[in-house]
């Protein structure tokens, strides 16, 4: 495949694309989709996986490993970026494409036959976490191969639309899992994908590996890559000359600040941790959670492509952080209308019923723990999580050093160090107002045509409404990064800010949230971290991030970019 390099302002921006634009676009999509796939199968599945993994563990603990065992992926980015970001930028972009595609469908599949901790022991947990991990540092290759491929093809004053394709791969990646596993739960019934049928959607990677890894072959490589290295002015050294001098060091830290920061806490606050919350704290079973994830996602999807298409017309800064003020001004409201929505008896018994927990503050956590070591002992640890597990609003009462915790529901007190206190708990909860497991008024979704009933359409509208702002933030990042960096350095220079973004911000966010409504006896105080981070974006991104839309991303090795007199900073020029 050939495809000519479009330079500067030559190329008509409104000229059909062209068929090998296209197949440049839809190899390197359809690749990355495969990937993403791979990605969230472990995220959709972390329940089960935590079960079958972490079963040596009691339940509080097993849930800490599973959803650390998921973030450990996303931890390990930033290395995977650093490694293959050199790569890309020392070899070319196509064989490093081959790699992270051959490493993550590997992985995968791998878990599909892996032993659980019932056939192994503690050695299952160990590969398990292994294969997270390996899964990471590809993905951390993966995204800014496939941003810089595709935006090396496109014509000026298109970057926006071509690259909003490759945006839509990890949205894509989630909802093909999501309907992959909905498809088999339907097929062999609950009890037996609980029991061996979730392997299926991690076995059946291997098919889209195999069509991925054809896919990727047919790709020539980046044309201004081959024209970089044909006139001898590609960077030996891409690491230290991105991160090792201020001049580029700084293009990267403000790029993780100003746009990538909030872009991930949007994106994942918006569909990872919107399952989340609708499944373990609105307690709305798994089937439908992932139903109302399903459509929404369906009818969200497009607006990474308008959202593109539009930046090329008014610029990435502008739907970027509007993406994320947006969010700060509506996350309260929205995932509090999600609540009364999904589980209207929940948030009744939440408002009314008075719950405490009675404790000496020494013996209070908080309850984060990146690395797995911690335990949660104490009396008055064990109450918070047992109180969060069971998405009890409640507040905290300092007791004198030395009182053994106490939770207190209405009138009555129960001791927490006592052999039924789970089972007392549970009992009091649902004698005062907390409904049951049964909960007759919590949304379910039997069909995906039940959308058309009033509670299922009202949260599916809410949903779409968190995917829009994901798209808005996302949906211009790959042109507004490509544009920041010179071809010399770009695959490695873009790579690590976006997976330090989105595997750190963005990876730990479920976890944060998490023990941040544990500490304070909330659903919803946990909001205060997404919303916290893209308010930090937008003001940086405003006074310090320059608009790119207009660059000449093949003047990316001169000394300045064509009528960037107003950016406060430049790229590194090339070495003579």
């Amino acid at each position: 495949m050939s495809a000519s390099i479009s330079r500067g302002g030559a190329s008509d921006p409104n000229r059909a694309m062209s068929s090998d634009e296209k197949k440049v676009i839809l190899a390197s999509s359809l690749g990355t989709v495969f990937e993403w796939y791979d990605f969230y199968l472990y995220g959709s599945l972390a329940v089960i996986i935590g079960a079958k993994f972490f079963g040596q563990f009691d339940e509080t603990t097993r849930s800490i490993f599973a959803l650390l065992a998921f973030a450990a992926g996303f931890l390990v980015r930033p290395f995977g970026a650093l490694v293959f970001g050199r790569l890309g930028d020392l070899v070319g972009r196509k064989y490093t494409f081959l790699i992270t595609i051959l490493i993550m469908g590997a992985s995968t599949f791998i878990v599909g036959v892996l032993p659980t901790s019932d056939s192994i022991g503690l050695s299952a947990a160990v590969i398990l976490i292994v294969l997270r991990m390996l899964q990471g540092l590809a993905l951390g290759g993966e995204y800014g191969g496939a941003a810089t491929y595709v935006a090396e093809h496109a014509p000026a004053g298109r970057r926006g639309f071509y690259t909003s394709w490759i945006q839509t791969t990890a949205t894509l990646g989630l909802f093909l899992s999501l309907i992959v596993i909905l498809t088999t739960r339907y097929a062999i019934g609950e009890q037996e994908f609980q029991a061996w049928g979730w392997r299926v959607p991690f076995l059946l990677s291997i098919l889209l590996l195999a069509v991925s890894v054809w896919i990727r072959m047919q790709l020539a490589e980046s044309p201004a890559f081959l024209k970089m290295k044909s006139e001898g002015t590609h960077s030996k050294a891409p690491l230290s000359e991105a991160f090792g001098q201020w001049s580029n060091a700084k293009v990267a830290i403000l790029a993780l600040v100003g746009l990538v920061a909030g872009q991930a806490v949007v994106w994942y606050s918006g569909q990872f941790y919107a399952l989340f919350f609708l499944t373990a704290t609105l307690k709305v079973d798994g089937p439908t959670g992932n139903l109302l994830v399903a459509w929404s996602l369906a009818l969200g999807t497009g607006g990474f492509v308008l959202f593109g298409w539009l930046s090329d017309k008014i610029g990435r800064k502008p739907i970027i952080l509007g993406g994320c003020l947006i969010a700060v001004v509506t996350y309260f409201s929205v995932f509090g209308f999600i609540a009364e929505t999904a589980n209207p008896l929940l948030t009744k018994a939440q408002e009314t019923v008075k719950v405490a927990v009675i404790a000496d503050p020494a013996e209070c956590s908080f309850q984060f723990n990146p690395v797995g070591t911690a335990k949660f002992t104490s009396g008055c640890d064990i109450a918070k999580g047992t109180l969060s597990r069971a998405s009890v609003v409640y507040a905290q009462q300092d007791a004198p050093a030395g009182t053994a915790a106490t939770v207190k529901i209405g009138d009555k007190t129960i001791a927490v160090k006592t052999a039924t206190f789970g089972k007392d708990v549970a009992e009091t909860l649902t004698a005062v107002g907390y409904p049951a497991a049964s909960n007759p008024s919590v949304v379910k979704m039997a069909h995906p045509l039940d959308i058309f009933r009033a509670q299922p359409f009202k949260l599916v509208m809410a949903l779409t409404f968190l995917v829009i702002l994901v798209t808005m933030v996302y949906g211009p990042m790959a042109a507004a990064l490509v544009e920041l960096f010179p071809t010399r350095i770009r695959y490695t220079s873009m790579s690590l800010p976006y997976h330090i973004g989105n595997g750190w911000f963005g990876g730990l966010l479920p976890a944060t949230v998490l023990a941040m409504n544990a500490q304070n006896g909330s659903i919803y105080f946990g909001l205060w971290y997404p919303i916290a981070i893209a308010a930090m974006t937008v003001v940086v991104g405003v006074l310090f991030v320059p608009e790119t839309k207009d660059r000449d991303i093949y003047a990316g090795d001169s000394t300045r970019h064509p009528g960037d007199r107003e950016v406060p900073f430049e790229p590194m020029a090339p070495e003579s």
